[in-house]
């Protein structure tokens, strides 16, 4: 082969090699676009919040899984128009069984929630049995009367044997020291805490409860994402007192975690009367 044809030979291989190289780094560029865009996108799905771009009003856009929260047509929270209720019907088809038992305290960076260690406490809808799983809190109240808010709201979540949903609202206001909850409000954790946790707190959710256990009784949803419907919702009337001092170290840690109400659609609301 003369000079010119070896000439040749290598501009082509030299052609060749820098197509190579370029190819290379497109695909590797891409490549970590998309690992990038995966990171990305699973860090905005987990990140929901109660403020700005990952608060109530974005939530449907962080998660596919959080589609209910925009487009539900039975979601929690509601205001309860108290002159509009006209069903009522007796409270004992509905009964709760709780006893003193132990919980453990977390700070899930959402809300401070208490962890049943049991299955002792029951609560009963129409026949169906629903087991306690956990309660939180919620400042200021998700749920309100006549279009008026209390300072804190607590969510007792139950489920029954098929994972259906039921969940005791019961609004706080403040007044005198609530001394069944003082243990627990005593070492409220300050930081978004680790899920194995081992301090236990006993806890007289029964002598908790209003005296007064007349109730709003609706179809509803969770009031976080991904807001799942289908949950039976039974709100108190009657509220239960904490002072200003525990209002007041639960808003420290948490400032703020209420999801506005919901449009109630043709939803009814039932009256639980004693």
């Amino acid at each position: 082969m003369g000079r010119g044809g070896v000439s040749k030979m290598k501009k082509l291989g030299y052609l060749f090699f820098a197509v190579s190289i370029n190819l290379t780094l497109a695909a590797c560029a891409d490549q970590t676009k998309e690992e990038n865009e995966v990171r990305t996108t699973s860090a905005d799905e987990s990140d929901w919040s109660y403020e700005e771009l990952t608060g109530p009003e974005y939530w449907d856009e962080l998660d596919p899984g959080n589609l209910a929260c925009a487009n539900g047509s039975e979601q929690s929270p509601i205001n309860v128009e108290l002159p509009q209720v006209k069903a009522e019907k007796k409270l004992n088809e509905n009964e709760i069984y709780y006893e003193p038992t132990e919980f453990t305290v977390e700070n899930n960076g959402h809300t401070i929630q208490a962890n049943a260690t049991t299955d002792s406490n029951l609560l009963v809808i129409e026949g169906n049995e629903y087991k306690l799983l956990q309660f939180h809190f919620h400042t200021p109240s998700e749920h309100q009367f006549n279009s008026q808010n209390f300072d804190m709201e607590l969510h007792l979540v139950h489920s029954d044997k098929n994972g259906n949903l039921a969940v005791l609202g019961i609004m706080i206001q403040n007044g005198k020291k609530n001394e069944l909850l003082a243990g627990m409000w005593n070492e409220l954790p300050k930081e978004e805490s680790i899920k194995d946790i081992s301090e236990k707190y006993l806890i007289d959710l029964k002598a908790l409860l209003p005296k007064n256990q007349t109730s709003y009784e609706y179809e509803g949803s969770l009031t976080t994402p991904p807001c799942t419907e289908e949950v039976k919702w039974m709100v108190f009337e009657q509220p239960i007192e904490m002072s200003r001092a525990q209002i007041q170290a639960f808003q420290k840690i948490i400032p703020h975690n209420r999801r506005p109400v919901q449009p109630i659609n043709e939803r009814e609301i039932i009256k639980n009367k004693e």
